[in-house]
């Protein structure tokens, strides 16, 4: 039975995740689509569950009233099949329906709902651009992404039996004390107009109080995820201190919220407990008059003093209940500004994915510009570039930082799109392909590979999850990993292939991490390889290794390698030259030398093989040096300045 109930909502729906709306009723009900028909079935429940105990209220106070003018002898006889049918509504109808509503809301709804809203929002934010992700905390991220399905769910279904309940349960209150004697109603009336007012004026200072909180919640954590995940840079720069100043801050500023919350539940209980007893009072009073006048019976007392501690009792329920439902508003508000943001790079609605061809690359007039909140004029990073790779054919990019050499690989990669021109591969649009199928064509090797907090065969396999064992080892051989791999050991005693990197492969070295990035890219195979700075974190001895299998892993690809070690990429087919974002000048290693401009003095200005972090700066060139020989003069003069 449980079972059956459970696999009632699918947790998992397969439809491809679309951006919710930013309003919030539209935000919710977007989440709460497939759990519709089971909630009302839930509020179905509710409201027949407070008719129910109504009805059983109403009954009390006849049966008093027949009891103290009944007949023992006859009193079965005629009251006999009323009493079963109370008994039936009371002991078969109302377990029935508690059965009914428990497992629709426990089995079907408490953990299936919060787990669809995860998934959904999941899948939408893994698809989001990367400055999306460049912009936030990831563990603030996550904190809203966890806590928001979480409210989801509570608005919804505290919406669709709460309410409900409360609604049905007062109004026939209302209407059983109405139909002994109209003056019994008035203290209900009254009760509920107050109740009315008290939450008017308290539930939303709650809500605000609360999306404030969410706020300063995720701050906090993802501060304290932050320390954590910079844990070496803390400790190496000896700023334990300065870090604890700085989550002490947000965690100041998440319990001002809470100490501001909890006033209000202060103020709350005491004007709820003096409503409460006023109500009893008043009900107590007022029925015991009109049964001294000879205005009702002694059953309608007996109804409707209970009936007042009763719903005195539901009240504090009911606030709460209300609160956190507005509390939970304020969490989905916040939600609504991290998880309803639109994607900056989308597919196109006619995009195909892409035909692999022989890797021909072309930037087409290509003009890129960053865009910020905080800056009037977009800053340009691309200016009319245009660039031809041919298929197969080996490049270099050389340029100091911020001469747009990384932001063309993004570019490549579509983690922006361009403003004008166009990048096509093997003629192809990218803006007009898939991005999966554009990314799993192009491999990519960084200066600062970070891993997966997995295996290290799950991070090697990441580039084929297919590969075979043998292949997983094979791609670890050739990027001369497979000797130390065999020496890993975690702390679980896991071994070899099967050790736990850490976060971001923290329990790795430098070189490591870079050797088995090298190995997931051979795995993958692509047709189009990237290195930007690959051996970087390399000693000289295991990079000369290295060096011999990235030349077998670019043989028939077509390649872009960054370095700012000139003599990695001294062997390229072509050179580009770059600064301000355009190309100054271009050739193989030989012909740039002998032509003497800027590459040929970066060559000589090199440091043990490594390109001075100034050198841009300090090619001051004599006039007429290299004349004829260099890029035209409006180009060297960025190039130089």
């Amino acid at each position: 039975m449980f079972s059956w109930f459970e696999s009632r909502l699918n947790p998992y729906p397969n439809e491809a995740p679309q951006m919710a709306p930013r309003g919030m009723w539209r935000f919710i009900l977007h989440y709460a689509k497939g759990a519709l028909p089971w909630m009302a079935v839930m509020s179905t429940c509710s409201a027949l569950i407070a008719v129910a105990e109504v009805v059983l209220f109403g009954y009390l106070g006849d049966l008093v009233n027949r009891l103290s003018n009944a007949d023992r002898t006859g009193f079965w006889q005629e009251e006999g099949s009323r009493l079963m049918l109370m008994a039936a509504i009371l002991l078969i109808g109302l377990p029935l329906l508690q059965i009914l509503f428990s497992l629709v809301m426990h089995q079907t709804l408490m953990g299936n709902f919060p787990q669809r809203i995860r998934w959904q929002a999941h899948r939408y934010l893994l698809r989001q651009s990367m400055s999306y992700f460049q912009d936030e905390f990831a563990g603030r991220i996550a904190t809203k992404l966890m806590q928001t399905s979480l409210a989801v769910r509570e608005v919804a279904m505290k919406f669709m039996d709460v309410m409900v309940y409360v609604g049905v349960y007062f109004i026939g209150a209302l209407i059983l004390a109405a139909t002994t004697d109209p003056w019994l109603a008035v203290p209900f009336a009254g009760w509920g107009v107050l109740y009315g007012l008290l939450l008017w004026w308290i539930i939303p200072r709650i809500a605000h109080v609360s999306e404030t909180q969410a706020n300063a919640r995720a701050v906090m954590t993802g501060r304290v995820v932050d320390s954590y995940t910079n844990i070496t840079t803390v400790k190496l720069f000896s700023h334990s201190a300065r870090e604890e100043a700085y989550v002490r801050e947000s965690m100041d500023e998440f319990l001002g919220s809470v100490h501001a919350q909890m006033r209000l539940a202060s103020i709350q209980n005491v004007s709820l407990s003096t409503l409460n007893s006023l109500l009893t009072g008043v009900v107590t009073a007022l029925g015991l008059y009109l049964w001294l006048i000879g205005k009702v019976e002694v059953g309608a007392v007996a109804v409707a003093i209970p009936l007042a501690l009763r719903l005195g009792n539901m009240s504090h329920w009911i606030m709460w209940e209300f609160a956190g439902l507005f509390e939970n508003i304020g969490t989905v508000r916040d939600g609504i500004g991290s998880l309803a943001l639109p994607r900056m790079v989308t597919d196109a609605p006619d995009a195909k994915p892409l035909q692999r061809g022989p890797g021909e690359v072309r930037f087409d007039h290509v003009t890129f510009r960053y865009r910020s909140d905080v800056e009037d004029a977009p800053k340009v990073v691309l200016n009319d570039l245009d660039l031809t790779l041919r298929a197969g054919e080996r490049i270099g990019l050389v340029g100091r930082s911020g001469a747009g050499k990384s932001t063309l690989i993004n570019l490549l990669l579509r983690f922006h799109d361009i403003d004008q021109g166009k990048i096509t591969i093997d003629g192809q649009d990218i803006s007009r392909v898939t991005q999966e199928s554009l990314r799993a064509a192009i491999g990519v090797v960084t200066q600062d590979n970070s891993l997966l907090h997995r295996s290290v065969r799950d991070n090697i396999a990441y580039g084929r999850p297919d590969a075979s064992e043998a292949e997983i080892v094979e791609a670890a051989r050739s990027a001369e990993a497979w000797e130390f791999i065999q020496t890993l050991v975690d702390s679980r005693g896991r071994r070899g292939l099967d050790a736990h990197v850490g976060e971001r492969g923290v329990k790795l070295s430098g070189g490591q991490r870079q050797r088995i990035a090298i190995a997931r890219v051979l795995l993958k195979d692509a047709p189009i390889l990237v290195l930007d700075e690959a051996t970087s974190a390399l000693d000289s001895e295991v990079e000369a290794a290295i060096q011999q299998q990235l030349v077998r892993l670019m043989e028939g690809k077509t390649v872009i390698a960054i370095a700012h070690r000139l003599s990695t990429i001294a062997q390229m087919d072509r050179l580009i030259v770059m600064d301000g974002g355009r190309i100054v000048e271009e050739g193989s290693h030989e012909a740039l030398l002998a032509q003497g401009g800027i590459y040929a003095r970066l060559w000589s200005r090199q440091s043990g093989g490594f390109l001075a972090a100034d050198a841009f700066d300090a090619l001051a060139e004599p006039a007429g040096a290299g004349e004829g020989a260099g890029p035209e003069p409006e180009a060297r003069e960025r190039a130089e300045a």
